[in-house]
């Protein structure tokens, strides 16, 4: 005889759904204000005004911690420890749930209630009963009400190309006019037909647009798809200002890798309006297939929801690897302790507890360092990291030496527990080549091309972290990493700096023998000052390296060069910075 199949009983605890009913109602606040500042993102767009949109930028990537804070000090104020039993949070959580059905964002509220809950309880009730381990509310077939759907559909079969590309754009109601909506509109089409030909049109052929613009720096960005028969092209139509003010199309985007690095990890979040995240982030899953969802969360400014998402895909990957963690390829920081998975394309990485010399400064000023890059405009040159505190990691996959080498480096933030080494305190960033490895084996192999290649791309980055208001501080090459793309990017903080708050000079001239010849500085150093004409003399020890940098770097030596640049920035101008290839762009544009 089988067993009789056992009911919960039914939810008792009025403290359980009041407490549920304040955590849905703290993300509610949150995703409300959020919202808002993504709408507004479309009026400073019109109106110009990149400074309040790059503060605005700012301002609401620290929205999710400052509604989780609001939440816990109203439930600590509202219950004692006694009230929130272990019976009551697990009644918490179904009440949730319940609250979730009709929701038009769960799975972020599901997120807001765990990052609650982890503020409350110590990390060993981590775990299904109290938190959302796995999600417990569908996304799938989520989507807006009819009068404001995700994306528009467009038939160019039966209203032709050229009216159809018009309405695309016209349809986002821009409020500042265009310079030449039909001259642009003409060049979109000539290079969709240059894409893809005359090909017979099937009876699907559609355009699928997103309902909502994504803005970010200076650029708003249309996405969508063309779909013809079984195939579907993913396309990118960038909507700038030009000199005069007016707003011109700059280019339409189809290459895969062209659209990969707009959505980058190396840049920051875009703004766009989004009643629901969801069907969104399956639009866009559909044009990048190789993105995970947490990428796609995160560069849609959802990066709590992104982290939690790669902290599932981590776990995921350890159960189906058997690989052991290993000191990071390259050369040792003095700063981090830096360890990967071999099988696993991130890095960990640990503030040390002290720092040799000539390192000055503390783990709450890297911790700074860091904070000001993930509120900053990335530009596309610097990596986006994870932070996460409490992270446990199976014991069995660390070797004795590893493991040894962090309670050395970092014993206040690394423990053993049983079978789990717990760090308290960690960064993940994603493995590139460190580019002095890049060059190395360029040099090696006597590779002229990847070797020039490399030396503009660092150039290129340094310059267009300077037209973000960034210096570097330590601008060696072990320091910079390239992607997949070729690309250098910057992932090495602690010694950051606003290019606004850094003293360009100049060497001055000795004033006699002994003073040329003098180990030390014989002038004074202030702490932020900067002397460009040193560059050279730890940057360009490699004869052929030193060729191509003064080559196509040369101003960089320069104090002419920093102190004109942060001239410009102090008088309030803000560079472009193209996510994507000056090739790519409308000669009428440029």
């Amino acid at each position: 005889m089988s067993n009789p199949v056992q009911f919960p009983k039914l939810l008792s605890s009025q403290i359980a759904f009041d407490t549920a009913r304040t955590i849905l109602d703290g993300f509610d606040k949150h995703y409300r204000l959020f919202r808002a500042a993504s709408q507004l993102a479309k009026q400073h767009f019109e109106d110009a005004d990149w400074g309040t949109a790059q503060i605005a930028a700012r301002e609401r990537i620290g929205f999710y911690d400052a509604r989780v804070e609001e939440c816990v000090a109203v439930l600590e104020d509202e219950y004692d420890e006694s009230d929130l039993t272990d019976e009551v949070w697990r009644e918490v959580k179904l009440h949730y749930i319940g609250l979730l059905t009709h929701h038009k964002q769960p799975e972020l509220a599901e997120t807001f209630f765990n990052s609650v809950c982890c503020k409350i309880l110590h990390r060993t009730y981590f775990h299904n009963d109290f938190i959302f381990v796995r999600p417990a509310v569908s996304t799938e077939y989520l989507d807006t009400d009819e009068a404001q759907p995700t994306y528009r559909v467009y038939y160019p079969a039966s209203d032709g190309v050229h009216y159809t590309i018009k309405r695309l754009i016209t349809n986002f109601q821009l409020q500042r006019p265009f310079a030449d909506l039909d001259r642009d509109v003409a060049q979109v089409e000539r290079r969709i037909r240059q894409v893809f030909g005359h090909a017979p049109l099937e009876p699907n052929h559609q355009v699928q647009v997103l309902s909502n613009l994504f803005y970010r720096n200076k650029g708003a960005y249309m996405v969508g798809k063309i779909i013809n028969g079984p195939h579907e092209h993913p396309f990118v139509v960038p909507i700038l200002h030009n000199r005069h003010g007016e707003l011109v199309l700059d280019a339409v985007l189809f290459d895969s890798k062209v659209l990969a690095i707009l959505f980058s990890f190396t840049r920051a979040y875009f703004m766009v309006d989004m009643e629901v995240p969801s069907a969104y982030v399956q639009f866009l899953r559909s044009l990048l297939p190789n993105k995970p969802r947490s990428e796609i969360y995160t560069i849609l400014g959802l990066q709590k929801l992104g982290k939690a998402l790669f902290y599932r895909d981590f776990l995921r990957h350890l159960r189906h690897s058997s690989d052991h963690f290993e000191i990071a390829p390259g050369i040792r920081g003095l700063v981090m302790l830096v360890f990967a998975l071999p099988s696993f394309p991130y890095v960990f990485k640990v503030i040390k507890d002290y720092f040799p010399a000539p390192k000055d400064t503390t783990k709450a000023l890297v911790k700074e360092k860091y904070q000001l890059v993930k509120n900053h405009d990335r530009v596309g040159r610097m990596a986006d990291t994870l932070e996460y505190s409490s992270v446990a990691f199976p014991r069995a996959r660390f070797s004795d030496a590893l493991l040894a080498e962090l309670k050395q480096v970092a014993p206040s933030v690394v423990e053993e527990d049983g079978d789990e080494v717990i760090i308290r305190h960690l960064y993940i960033e994603r493995r590139m080549m460190p580019l002095n490895i890049y060059l190395s084996n360029a040099e090696k192999n006597d590779d002229q091309v990847a070797l020039e290649h490399g030396v503009v791309e660092y150039g290129n980055a340094i310059k267009e972290l300077v037209a973000a208001n960034i210096f570097p501080g330590d601008m060696l090459y072990k320091n910079f990493g390239v992607t997949r793309h070729k690309r250098v990017v910057f992932y090495d903080y602690d010694e950051i700096e606003y290019i606004t708050d850094c003293n360009f000079r100049t060497i001055p001239q000795p004033h006699n023998e002994e003073e040329e010849m003098a180990a030390e500085p014989w002038y004074p150093v202030a702490k932020n000052d900067v002397f460009p004409e040193q560059f050279g003399t730890f940057l360009l020890g490699n004869q052929n390296v030193k060729k191509y940098f003064i080559k196509h770097h040369a101003d960089l030596l320069t104090q002419q060069y920093w102190q004109q640049r942060k001239q410009h920035i102090l008088e309030g101008h803000f560079d472009d910075v193209f996510p994507y290839p000056q090739e790519c762009r409308f000669k009428t544009c440029l």
